[in-house]
């Protein structure tokens, strides 16, 4: 699972969830340099979100594996955050002062994707994969919330939202799930950005992972 590079709603700090913002300058740098790490990994199939920060971090993949159909899928897009969309998270804060203390992701405010909906859209795409790619590897580019919840999803299944999370996702950040034939789920590692180090001279989490 790979998370898109920056986008301009990263750089300026705004509140995307569904929003379709394009990638910044240094999120271009950032897809080029995931697609390099991925030149040398055999894919069996290639699948990203459909909104366009995610396209083009796919597309940067892609481009060493011409082979491979990108599969854009809107079950894999960010959480949605409605009325929250298109603000700074400055002004979010200060309408919604108890976000400083709890995930956007899961603030059940109005208008934004509720929990029973996520861990729909989770169980969609785990139970889609398993079906149809059993045996294969498969890159999915995605966004830092939903990577992360699924991430949770996968070891706690419904149960997700009681898990705390441990760990941010930052632009390009890759995770390695394997399942094996029995069912069994081994977490290799999460949020690997070491091949950004030295070459992009920014820090690797943002703020805001919307």
């Amino acid at each position: 699972m790979i998370r898109h590079g920056q986008s301009e709603g990263n750089l300026h700090k705004i509140v995307q969830g569904h929003a379709n913002f394009p990638l910044s300058n240094l999120g271009k740098k950032q897809a080029l340099l995931v697609g390099e790490a991925f030149a040398n990994v055999n894919l069996d199939a290639l699948y990203s979100s459909d909104l366009d920060r995610a396209i083009k971090t796919a597309e940067a993949i892609k481009e060493h594996h011409p082979h491979l159909t990108l599969n854009t899928w809107p079950v894999l897009r960010e959480v949605g955050l409605g009325p929250l969309e298109g603000q700074p998270r400055e002004d979010v804060l200060k309408i919604y002062p108890f976000l400083k203390h709890k995930s956007i992701l899961t603030s059940g405010i109005p208008g934004t994707e509720q929990l029973h909906e996520i861990t729909n859209r989770c169980k969609i795409t785990v139970d889609y994969l398993l079906s149809h790619h059993k045996n294969d590897t498969v890159a999915i580019v995605a966004h830092g919330g939903f990577i992360s919840i699924l991430i949770m999803y996968l070891i706690a299944k419904e149960h997700w939202p009681n898990v705390e999370r441990p760990f941010m996702i930052g632009n390009t950040g890759v995770t390695k799930v394997t399942i094996d034939r029995q069912g069994v789920l081994k977490v290799h590692y999460v949020n690997d950005t070491s091949h950004l180090e030295d070459k992009t001279n920014t820090p690797f989490h943002d703020t805001v992972e919307k």
